[in-house]
């Protein structure tokens, strides 16, 4: 890894926005291969996540980090798409129809986005036509849906069946959290799996992508 590459690693990992702006910038005045940068950045915010659940870095630190990848990654996705670097893989997201709550489920697409996956965020109150319909336009390998209320975590069951009754499954894999939701409630409603926060969400849509 060059001093750069590193520099800008150590940049997203500390949250330092404006070392790693200047050192992105230096990077690209040298022409450094964009997809070693991108992995460089992906490896900081998965230390980021450790450090998460080590309890060494809570919900603000993981913020500033993901800012500041995203900062970076401003001026680095011109030259990604010049390189046609690949994608992780396609994310469609949403808050559950009725429900209007985004913080957690912003916060897992940030952290999706700085991992390298493209991510469709259909916001909140998500209906499950629109689900659908998502689907069906950006082909995605994953459909992520949160929930923060009791009285809207079933809207994740009638989504699941509007993807199933539209032949969408099991193509697309369905992963789930919310402050309501448990590993036992994701298999009771048949998702392909669960995540507690946003760290494990991206660990989760990495072995979802992977799986058969």
């Amino acid at each position: 890894m060059s001093r750069l590459v590193r520099e800008i690693h150590d940049g997203v990992l500390e949250g330092n926005r404006t070392t790693v702006v200047t050192r992105m910038r230096e990077a690209m005045d040298a022409n450094l291969p964009p997809q070693d940068i991108l992995d460089s950045m992906t490896q900081a915010m998965a230390e980021v996540g450790n450090l998460f659940e080590a309890g060494e870095y809570f919900v603000p630190e993981m913020l500033i980090a993901a800012r500041t990848m995203q900062a970076g990654m401003e001026i680095l996705k011109p030259r990604l798409i010049e390189t046609e670097a690949r994608s992780a893989g396609v994310i469609v997201a949403g808050t559950v129809q009725g429900d209007l709550h985004e913080i957690g489920k912003n916060l897992v697409c940030m952290l999706l986005d700085c991992a390298g996956f493209t991510v469709i965020d259909l916001g909140m109150d998500v209906a499950p036509e629109r689900f659908v319909q998502a689907v069906q336009e950006h082909h995605p390998h994953i459909v992520a849906m949160s929930a923060l209320l009791t009285t809207t975590m079933p809207k994740m069951s009638v989504t699941i069946d509007a993807l199933r009754r539209a032949d969408l499954l099991p193509r697309v894999k369905i992963m789930v959290g919310g402050a309501p939701v448990s590993a036992a409630y994701a298999q009771q409603i048949q998702a392909d799996g669960y995540s507690k926060d946003a760290p494990q969400a991206v660990k989760l849509a990495r072995s979802l992508v992977s799986a058969p």
